[in-house]
């Protein structure tokens, strides 16, 4: 597969992921979405590893691996769910588009790595200046539950970014595709009980958009979406590939309001401008793309 095409694949599947999430909770229950999004994932991950022969390794360090994937993806599925119901799906995509901000902020104290820069410090405030103008202007951006779906979300961009750096310290090497299936499967009792203890009940009957949003989130967005990003980020340099978090909120926005006529309000579109901005000068994209002077081949020629 050509790299464009990865690459394009990845910001589609990632636009399109919070509006899928809300359809697919329209008719079935949050509970139960995130179920049958999770038990299909899982299924379609280890049908791909046993045709291409991939093992699953289950040493100490990727058991490991498995449990605080599965913990972390469990309480950041869970929260989204419940949050997306009453919030916009572009902001879904917007809010998670802090996670490297949030991400770098627990690296610093977890791992020790150096998150005082100015960029990041400058992006890390426009990010939380942007969160802020959000949340006071949260009751027009999903109704009068807005503000819970909103801290709901916000939580669990903390969940899943806390969860990203313990598997960094971590530090397991297993293929991304096992990581995938060790995760999933370790989430996915957690995700059953939810809906047992919720209200534990098939639909008499399942819209036919909930079915398909289902089935796309636990296809694309569970599993081909995350085995093309790390195809993406083997094969492009990290600048381009801090791109698509730029470039998804702005598209899920969009798609929100046009497939389902979300309103979106002035201050949603200058709290996520900031957020954006933010994103973009915590990752340093201004310099990195910078244009710098040509080497003077002339002179070096000129050099005995």
């Amino acid at each position: 597969m050509s790299v464009p095409l990865a690459y394009l694949s990845i910001v589609l599947i990632w636009s399109t992921t919070p509006l899928a999430i809300q359809w697919s909770t329209q008719g079935a229950g949050y509970a139960l979405a995130v179920f049958a999004r999770m038990l299909i994932g899982v299924s379609v991950a280890a049908l791909l590893m046993a045709l291409w022969r991939i093992p699953l390794p289950f040493h100490a360090r990727a058991r490991r691996a498995y449990l605080s994937g599965g913990i972390g993806l469990f309480g950041a599925m869970a929260l989204t769910y419940w949050g997306a119901r009453f919030v916009n799906s572009g902001l879904v995509s917007v809010l998670f588009g802090l996670s490297p901000l949030i991400a770098g902020g627990l690296a610093s104290v977890w791992l020790g790595e150096d998150a005082l820069t100015r960029p990041k410090l400058a992006g890390t405030l426009l990010g939380a200046a942007g969160l802020a103008v959000i949340f006071v202007h949260g009751g027009s951006v999903g109704g009068e539950h807005a503000v819970a779906g909103l801290a709901a979300l916000l939580a669990a961009v903390c969940v899943y970014s806390a969860s990203l750096v313990s598997l960094k310290r971590i530090g397991d090497d297993s293929p991304p595709l096992a990581t995938t299936v060790g995760t999933l499967a370790v989430s996915l009792p957690g995700f059953g009980l939810m809906w047992w203890l919720g209200d534990g009940h098939l639909p008499a009957e399942l819209p036919a958009r909930t079915g398909a949003a289902i089935a796309y989130l636990g296809v694309f967005g569970s599993v081909i979406g995350f085995a093309l990003y790390y195809y993406v980020i083997q094969h492009m340099d990290a600048s381009k590939v801090a791109l698509i978090t730029l470039i998804t909120p702005v598209m899920a926005l969009l798609l929100g309001h046009g497939l389902n006529g979300e309103a979106l309000g002035p201050r949603v579109w200058i709290g996520t401008g900031l957020i954006l901005a933010g994103l973009g000068v915590y990752q340093d994209l201004p310099g990195r793309f910078r244009l710098r002077p040509a080497p003077d081949t002339d002179g070096a020629r000129r050099q005995p």
